[in-house]
């Protein structure tokens, strides 16, 4: 009996790769018709098929309006949401008709300076989906999956559609699927609180949502973002589970063909999710060709240490220096004051330099095996002129990185700005710190020299609640380093956790300059807490989530070399908390800092891997460990 060429059609491709094969629907004057094209794209690791997302792409035929969904497993991730880009010329939102589809496997292996963990390795499918307008506007759709994520991309392949004027872009999330938000603002410091999807306020948001639904976690992002295009955030209207894409600049010019950044969708279990390096896997490969001069590490920031008073002092940056030194620790960071005098500089001077005693800061420190890190204005560096004064200066002084602060805006002008700023620090050898910043959004595999970024509400903040430093791992650091500056033992009643969740910190949150923010005081008064940091590296080779819940507890394990680092955060009472060991199989000592009655505690104990320890927080506590394999003879995993 002869089958059907549907149904022989239809049982191949129930046994290929989503992504190599869609079948057609019937269309007008068939025996079936059909409203809609549809297309499905999933990851391509077979084996953990029913893990894995999958992205399901509709063109409605009576509108020729796109929606994209995605789920896991069958179950919802995100519901059918628009897509579409509008342009001076050429509204890509609707009129739509299909032209082709092509496919391919995405493959890359890359290391990174800093992050989740320096080996990467990238297996994406890719769907280029090419459609038109009557008119003969053309749009592709280019849509990629893995295991932990889905994102999307619009092209404009031929250009000359004039400025884009937004996006029509959305997420439709189910009305009570739990939500994690922060509201937006230009220097990306919001808190994040918990609403449903439904029930958040009306307003604007960070693009680093994070959602919970039927089909697991998802974290809204975006990467692969440059001054070719804008930066987004979230709009809403309060009663709606639809989050809109918003960008900052009303008119974004384009000259010729435009690829836009990705709109990313990170997703899968909590644990997946933390670890998750999708965003960098998005972007585009490193552009510095020779980074072995690129080193992270842990770092005395003086600010919070010691105020301005201490910038405008080489008196004091020395007995930082000597700190540092002491410690083991890298880098000192010189952070605001160092350059203002009461008169200004007069920069067209070829002598200007002569003024500051920052080269005597650099040689002093560079005896002693600690590098230099300077604070430096935005505005100070923000025209050719001014970065050709500035950085070949400071990299003939020996400062090794840079902290740049006060950029405040995501719009094309200063996206741009960036692109510049980032070629000229890698071609004179200088890492990164931006403050009052974008988020990272891939820029730190782009350009391994960003070290870090602000773009969070660290610990300089005042209103921080120990549910916001709960949320972060989960948020704003899934997506790349997070200066947050922790360590500031000193700040007793400024900040709202404990002091073995501030040592917590230290590992809980990934930086590639890890701030510490404390006193050299307020470390030697707290001896454990000090060996600790004396400890802590700054670059990771794997990170896992032991535990968690978004807003009440964290705890990550990151291993350097043969050792992990435990880092727990935790919100609420004070109470026992169980920590899964999942760091491998084997006997392994784990040796942790908790609050005491009267100051920090250290508990010592061998535990083979699965097994489960007991922690005593206090109220709005947490713990730090380190933990080695065990064999007779071993009694600590300090060294």
């Amino acid at each position: 009996m002869a089958v059907p060429i549907r149904t022989a059609v239809a049982a191949l491709c129930a046994g290929l790769a989503a992504t190599l094969c869609t079948t057609a629907p019937a269309r007008a004057g068939q025996d079936t018709p059909s409203p809609e094209h549809a297309w499905s794209v999933s990851g391509p690791e077979r084996t953990a098929a029913a893990h894995e997302p999958l992205a399901r792409i509709s063109l409605d035929d009576s509108t020729g309006a796109l929606s994209l969904s995605v789920s896991r497993g069958g179950r919802t991730v995100i519901e059918p949401s628009p897509v579409g880009i509008v342009t001076q010329q050429a509204d890509l939102s609707k009129d739509l008709h299909f032209l082709h589809r092509r496919d391919r496997l995405v493959e890359e292996r890359y290391r990174t300076k800093s992050g989740k963990r320096l080996y990467r390795q990238v297996r994406m499918n890719e769907t280029r989906l090419s459609f038109a307008t009557a008119a003969g506007a053309r749009l592709d759709l280019v849509v990629r999956a893995s295991a932990d994520g889905v994102a999307y991309r619009y092209v404009l392949p031929a250009g000359g559609y004039g400025d884009v004027l937004g996006e029509t872009s959305a997420f439709n999330l189910p009305a009570d699927a739990s939500a994690w938000l922060g509201t937006y603002r230009a220097d990306n410091e919001g808190q994040f609180s918990q609403y449903t999807a439904a029930t958040a306020p009306t307003g604007e948001y960070s693009d680093q949502a994070l959602f919970a639904t039927d089909g697991g976690y998802t974290l809204l992002a975006e990467s692969d973002l440059t001054g070719a295009y804008s930066g987004a955030r979230l709009a809403r209207d309060q009663g709606s589970g639809t989050y809109r894409i918003k960008l900052a600049d009303d008119a974004v010019h384009t000259d010729g063909r435009l690829a836009t950044p990705w709109r990313a969708m990170v997703t899968g279990d909590l644990a997946t999710v933390t670890r998750s390096t999708f965003t960098d896997d998005l972007a585009p490969a490193s552009q510095v060709r020779d980074p072995s001069w690129i080193r992270p590490g842990t770092v005395l920031w003086t600010w919070l240490a010691g105020g301005r008073e201490a910038g405008q002092s080489l008196t004091a940056q020395k007995a930082y220096v000597d700190y540092a030194a002491e410690r083991g620790w890298p880098y000192e960071a010189v952070d605001a004051g160092w350059y203002f005098k009461s008169d200004a500089w007069d920069t067209t001077d070829p002598n200007w330099q002569t003024d500051s005693w920052m080269p005597q800061l650099v040689d002093y420190a560079r005896a002693k095996g600690v590098g230099i890190v300077v604070w430096i204005h935005q505005r100070d560096l923000d025209t050719p002129e001014e970065r050709a004064q500035w950085l070949p200066t400071l990299e003939r002084w020996g400062v090794k990185g840079v902290k740049i602060d006060f950029m405040n805006s995501e719009a094309q002008s200063m996206l741009q700005w960036y692109d510049a700023i980032l070629q000229d620090t890698a071609a004179h050898h200088l890492m990164i710190d931006f403050h009052g910043s974008t988020i990272p959004k891939g820029i730190q595999r782009t350009w391994p020299q960003v070290m870090t970024l602000e773009g969070v509400g660290g610990e300089e903040k005042r209103t921080n609640t120990a549910a916001h430093l709960t949320t972060l791992p989960f948020t704003r650091n899934v997506i790349g380093s997070m200066d947050f500056t922790p360590g500031a033992f000193q700040r007793v009643g400024l900040r709202p956790n404990s002091d073995a969740a501030e040592v917590g910190l230290t590992v809980a949150y990934e930086s590639g300059l890890q701030m510490f923010a404390g006193t050299p005081e307020s470390y030697d008064a707290r001896p454990l807490a000090r060996a600790f940091l004396d400890q802590v590296p700054a670059a990771w080779d794997d990170t896992r989530l032991l535990a968690g819940a978004p807003g009440q507890e964290a705890v990550l394990a990151r291993r350097s070399g043969d050792r992990w680092f435990l880092g727990g955060v935790y919100s609420g009472a004070a109470h026992t908390a169980e920590v899964p060991l999942t760091v491998g199989s084997g006997r392994w000592l784990v040796e942790t800092i908790r609050d005491g009655a009267d100051g920090l505690v250290q508990d010592r104990q061998v535990l083979r891997g699965g097994d489960k320890f007991d922690v005593e927080v206090v109220a709005n506590g947490g713990f730090a460990g380190l933990v080695c394999r065990w064999h007779p003879g071993i009694t600590t995993c300090y060294r």
